[in-house]
């Protein structure tokens, strides 16, 4: 029996890779570069902040950028543009499906727990989770499986009783080597990805009982 169901948080729950890289592009762009959807999804998952953006830009122009400037106006927009983004299709009602029956949630993010707490409150979904674990709260974040391993302790659940719910290469691999059965669920900007690591892979929530995630768990060789 599955009794506890984990969720990334960012491209998941709230699209805010989406929005990271609509904020990228606009810098990349009053710069003249650009960059392909394959590479920008092989950053997606391991931080918030990734560093491989500062470095594409920086190889492109052939001399270093002020890394901090870029950062605050990245930010800037990013907030910008989040605050008309709601809840991602299925989500909610995956997780009110879960509190009705009982199970354990928690979050495994790379981001800091300030991000994620901020914008689960704005939401009006924080108190639906057992757990929030971030990026605070582990040495190494994904593709490394600390943030699943660091929830399901909290959750006082073991591997073989939770699914996990994620949206990037890294965090599918992260999970996987947890040992979750995982779903992916690619997104906008990681549909460019591959997930060999997932047990499903599903283009949407939305429509999704929960049911049938808890089937093909139970009934999956967890070895």
């Amino acid at each position: 029996m599955i009794d506890a169901v984990l969720f990334d948080f960012d491209g998941l729950i709230l699209d805010t890779e989406s929005t990271l890289r609509r904020a990228w592009e606009e810098i990349y762009q009053s710069h003249g570069v650009s960059v392909p959807g394959a590479v920008w999804a092989s950053w997606v998952g391991s931080s918030a902040d990734p560093v491989e953006a500062y470095e594409y830009l920086e190889r492109n122009l052939g001399r270093s950028v002020d890394r901090t400037a870029l950062r605050d106006r990245r930010m800037a927009r990013e907030h910008e543009l989040l605050e008309r983004e709601p809840v991602m299709a299925g989500v909610v009602e995956l997780i009110e499906d879960a509190v009705d029956r009982g199970l354990r949630l928690a979050i495994a993010s790379s981001s800091d727990h300030e991000w994620v707490a901020g914008h689960l409150r704005r939401l009006g979904l924080f108190d639906r989770f057992d757990a929030i674990v971030t990026a605070d709260d582990v040495v190494a974040t994904k593709p490394a499986p600390d943030l699943y391993r660091t929830a399901l302790d909290r959750l006082g659940v073991s591997a073989e009783r939770a699914i996990a719910f994620e949206d990037s290469a890294h965090g599918v691999a992260a999970a996987a080597a947890a040992g979750l059965f995982c779903i992916a669920v690619p997104n906008g900007v990681t549909r460019h990805a591959s997930f060999p690591g997932a047990n499903l892979i599903v283009q949407t929530l939305a429509g999704r009982p929960l049911a049938d995630f808890l089937r093909a768990a139970e009934s999956a060789d967890r070895g």
